[in-house]
C-alpha cells in the first residue's frame, strides 16, 4: 500500500458511499486509477466491506468491547493498516505501556464478537490481546 491508497482508504472510513468520480476528483487523480486500486485493494483483502456507522446510542442491543493489543517490533503502522479495513472496529487508539493499540468494537451479538476476534488474532506481528467487554456506563454527574 503506497500514500495514494491511505488516502484511498481514509476518505472511504470517513464516508463510503464517495463515488469514483468524487474520489478522483478529490485526490486530483484519474476515476480509472481509482478504481482499479479499490478494485486491487478488495481482492486483496484490504478492504472487507462497506458499511454504515450509527450513533452508538441508536442500536442499545450492540455490544461494545475493547480488544487490548500487543505489537512485535516496529508492526505497529503495518498493523494499524490492517486494522482500518475491519469494520467492527469503530476507534482504534495507539497506546504506550503494556498494550501498544487499543480497538473499540462494536457488534450484533458475541458469534460476530467471536469471529472477529479471531481474525485479529490470526494477523501476523501481533503477539497478544487481551478483550473486555462493556457491561454498562456510569454517569458521574
Amino acid at each position: 500500500m503506497d500514500d495514494l491508497d491511505r488516502k484511498i482508504l481514509a476518505l472511504l472510513r470517513a464516508d463510503a458511499r464517495l463515488s469514483v468520480a468524487t474520489l478522483a476528483k478529490k485526490l486530483d487523480v484519474s476515476r480509472g486509477t481509482i478504481s482499479n486500486r479499490i478494485t486491487k485493494l478488495e481482492r486483496d483483502g484490504v478492504i472487507l466491506g462497506y458499511s454504515v456507522r450509527v450513533r452508538p446510542d441508536s442500536q442499545p442491543e450492540r455490544i461494545v468491547a475493547w480488544i487490548s493489543i500487543a505489537v512485535e517490533g516496529h508492526e505497529t503502522p503495518r498493523i494499524i493498516q490492517l486494522l482500518t479495513g475491519e469494520t467492527a472496529i469503530v476507534a482504534l487508539h495507539d497506546t504506550n505501556g503494556r498494550w501498544d493499540l487499543l480497538a473499540e468494537l462494536s457488534v450484533s451479538d458475541l458469534n460476530e464478537l467471536g469471529d472477529v476476534l479471531g481474525r485479529i488474532r490470526l494477523i501476523r506481528g501481533i503477539s497478544a490481546t487481551e478483550t473486555s467487554i462493556h457491561l454498562n456506563t456510569l454517569k458521574l454527574n
